[in-house]
């Protein structure tokens, strides 16, 4: 018989949040500066024109424009306004 009660075992005790990875924004869709375009882990997706990256590989947008995915990249067309 045990002396001690039974405890939960706390080498169990972490989760990670989900990452929420994916296109966020398709072709055709109309983008703000910074609108977030992609959240990916590496680049299978890689940055076009007037697209940046993030330290984390999050493609996103720098001007303001219609989205267009091409050969594996995205790219903005920017609107007459820019």
């Amino acid at each position: 018989m045990a002396h001690k009660k039974g405890q939960g075992s706390s080498r169990n005790g972490r989760d990670s949040n989900p990452q929420y990875r994916g296109i966020k924004l398709y072709g055709g869709e109309h983008a703000k500066v910074g609108s977030i375009l992609v959240r990916q882990c590496g680049t299978p997706i890689k940055p076009g024109r007037f697209v940046g990256r993030g330290r984390d590989d999050t493609l996103f947008a720098l001007v303001e424009g219609t989205v267009v995915y091409k050969g594996g990249r995205v790219s903005i067309e920017p609107t007459a306004a820019n």
